[in-house]
């Protein structure tokens, strides 16, 4: 094998090639290290003199009280916009009702209630809402007053508000001033209640006959030809609703509801004689309270105000007068923006879900609901009364559904700053005089 020097040394060809790959190995580490550590050091400018320096986080001392306080304030839940009202009772009883003539997914079966509430439960459930609505009329009073300009805030409540808010020519504040009150339809005084209720007990019948809405109510006929919508239920929740309904709208002033009494069913009484046979066929029980409503001739239907229609309804002072209303030019419309504002506070304090709840809740199956008739209302031309009629799924039935149903009634009501002034006087001196009983 030949011979090659290398550094002096002669070595053979397969160790020449060995050695060159160590010694460059070698001088190759060497450059590496001696540039790794020269470079930094002598080309490279000073790491202090471009790096801009950012000051840490600063840390808060905070006590131990202070520091529990944020803590709950983050971990406690907000409270709901919504706030709940009663809890109904838990559903323990089976109850039969009619539903022939129920709106699908508005009216809940009887069938899920809990056993009837007294009287006295009821007057407390009562009592709530008109301390609920209290609190929201002054809330409403408060906000309404500081958006203008030439007021002050107030905290008293609207019922013995003074100050002056936000006006149009139809109003005075947040209520309808006099000129509008004046004019509205009387509506059905306490003489016309008191007569009703003195012509069904002295009374007798002379007809029963299909009629009157639902399956099992009749409309009967006395024997000077007055006809009365008589509603019959197996239930007693809903007589009670609807004659409770009727009683506390006389409490509050509002006369909109049809003079309204109540009987036994009794054959054998001298009132009911004449139409025994018609009882059987309509499979009346004896003993049974039915409710007698005044019935109302020749009224056509009603609808939703339109400024209360769409998502985005509102019915403030200043909307009255962005609407171009004048009492002198609208009346009718006028009446029925005053009228409503009875109707969703009196919708809100019973929890009626057959009228206004009725369209909202179908509105997600129908879009147009809001533009039909209003369920369960209805328009007297002649003198352009609004009628509240069908009342008995309020204070009863309604409240048992408010879980699911609160977020209409809400809705309707944070929609209105426009209110007669008597019903919201009548409030508050309702639940002082139920107080001092």
């Amino acid at each position: 094998m030949s011979k090659q020097e290398l550094f002096g040394v002669r070595v053979s060809a397969s160790r020449t090639s060995k050695a060159l790959c160590v010694i460059t190995a070698g001088v190759a580490f060497v450059l590496g290290t001696v540039l790794g550590v020269l470079i930094p050091l002598y080309v490279l400018p000073p790491l202090s003199s471009t790096a801009e320096v950012r000051p840490g986080p600063q840390t808060v001392v905070q006590d131990y009280a202070s520091a529990r306080d944020n803590a709950l304030e983050t971990l406690t839940p907000r409270p709901s916009p919504v706030p709940p009202r009663a809890v109904m009772p838990s559903m323990d009883e089976v109850h039969v009702i009619d539903v022939s003539s129920v709106t699908p997914g508005v009216i809940e079966s009887e069938e899920t209630l809990s056993p009837p509430l007294s009287a006295d439960e009821v007057r407390a459930e009562m009592e709530i809402e008109v301390v609920e609505l209290e609190q929201f009329a002054t809330t409403t009073t408060e906000k309404e007053m500081t958006t203008t300009t030439t007021t002050t805030t107030t905290t008293t409540t609207m019922a013995t508000t003074a100050s002056p808010a936000p006006s149009s020519s139809l109003t005075d504040g947040i209520f309808w001033n006099n000129a509008v009150e004046d004019s509205l339809p009387p509506g059905f005084n306490d003489e016309a209640v008191a007569a009703w209720h003195e012509f069904c007990q002295h009374s007798a019948f002379i007809k029963v006959e299909e009629g009157c809405g639902r399956m099992q109510n009749r409309l009967l006929t006395f024997e000077n030809g007055t006809q009365s919508c008589c509603r019959y239920r197996q239930n007693f929740d809903q007589i009670q609703g609807e004659i409770f309904s009727f009683l506390l709208s006389r409490e509050l002033g509002i006369r909109n509801l049809p003079p309204t009494s109540m009987l036994l069913v009794e054959p054998a009484e001298w009132q009911w004689s004449a139409v025994r046979a018609q009882l059987n066929l309509a499979q009346w029980a004896e003993q049974r309270p039915v409710v007698l409503t005044k019935f109302q001739e020749h009224l056509e239907q009603a609808y939703i105000p339109e400024p209360l229609r769409t998502t985005e309804r509102r019915l403030h002072p200043t909307d009255l007068d962005l609407a171009g209303l004048k009492l002198h030019e609208h009346r009718q419309q006028v009446h029925e923006l005053a009228q409503w504002s009875d109707l969703i506070v009196f919708d809100y304090l019973t929890a009626n879900l057959d009228r206004i709840v009725n369209n909202l809740y179908n509105q997600q199956w129908n879009p147009s609901m809001m533009d039909a008739p209003a369920h369960n209302l209805a328009r007297d031309p002649a003198t352009g009364l609004l009628i509240f009629l069908d009342n008995e799924s309020g204070l009863l039935h309604g409240y048992r559904l408010l879980d699911k149903y609160e977020t209409y009634h809400r809705t309707m009501l944070d929609a209105l700053c426009v209110f007669r002034r008597q019903t919201v006087h009548k409030i508050p001196a309702t639940a002082r005089r139920r107080q001092h009983r």
